[in-house]
């Protein structure tokens, strides 16, 4: 088992690579806290990780918010003794995001308040906590949209994500002599909840996956083995980190027929 006797907190936890990510976590022997604004998803999360014979609790908490992220690692530590690994995964993708001219101010400040803040906040107390354990990892969900303009108009939340990719590199300079370890996954479109009712017509599918050299969309599983080596210690000379798992879409300048 790569994660035995460590514990996670992971963010967004109800569903998509949040999900995936817990359970994976979990069968890899690690404790972990299931965390999303949605009490009543956490909860079933942790429960179908503790009836597979794993440990898990849930947390209800708005990453946007302070007392939220303070009291998330503060029970974290309560119930397992200590923090190891933080997945900060929780966002947003508003359906009303779309270019500058027409995305109004409100989606806007939304997307960076959960998007952005949420990551800071989440570091914010999880590195002291990290620091307790004696160093561990982080891994901050961003996108390929970081890297890359994206084909459909979505200005707020392609913002956010390259706020992401940044505020992981400097954490990851200024923490790497603690043992701390700091990196950005950047998914590709995947077949999640959260993307697909943004591409809510074939044709708005379509011009995403004419980009994707492997023609489909990735899957929320794929992306959770992927966090699993950014927090494991395979991975433990990587920091700063970029790391693509995107179908090929960050590599391609035309597409195969």
């Amino acid at each position: 088992m790569r994660l035995r006797q460590k514990t996670a907190l992971v963010t967004g936890a109800a569903s998509g690579i949040g999900k995936e990510t817990c359970v994976l976590f979990a069968k890899e022997g690690a404790n972990v806290a299931c965390v999303d604004v949605n009490g009543d998803g956490a909860q079933a999360v942790a429960d179908a990780i503790t009836a597979d014979g794993g440990r898990a609790i849930a947390v209800t908490a708005d990453v946007s918010k302070d007392a939220d992220c303070a009291r998330m690692v503060e029970e974290t530590e309560a119930a397992f003794g200590g923090l190891h690994i933080a997945f900060n995964n929780a966002g947003i993708m508003d359906s009303g995001d779309d270019d500058a001219v027409t995305t109004e101010e409100a989606v806007f400040d939304r997307t960076y308040a959960i998007n952005v803040k949420g990551v800071f906040l989440g570091c914010k107390y999880e590195i002291p906590a990290l620091r307790r354990a004696g160093g561990g990892s982080i891994v901050n969900t961003a996108s390929f949209v970081a890297l890359l303009g994206s084909a459909t108009p979505q200005i707020a939340y392609t913002a956010s994500k390259g706020a992401v990719l940044s505020m992981t590199r400097e954490l990851a300079v200024i923490h790497a002599r603690e043992d701390i370890r700091v990196n950005a996954l950047c998914p590709g479109p995947l077949k999640t909840e959260l993307l697909m009712k943004f591409l809510d017509t074939e044709e708005k599918k379509q011009r995403r996956l004419v980009h994707v050299p492997m023609g489909r969309f990735g899957e929320a599983s794929e992306m959770a083995r992927a966090a699993l080596y950014l927090a494991s210690d395979e991975a433990s000379y990587l920091t700063g980190a970029t790391f693509s798992v995107d179908g090929g879409i960050t590599a391609a300048y035309v597409t195969p027929e």
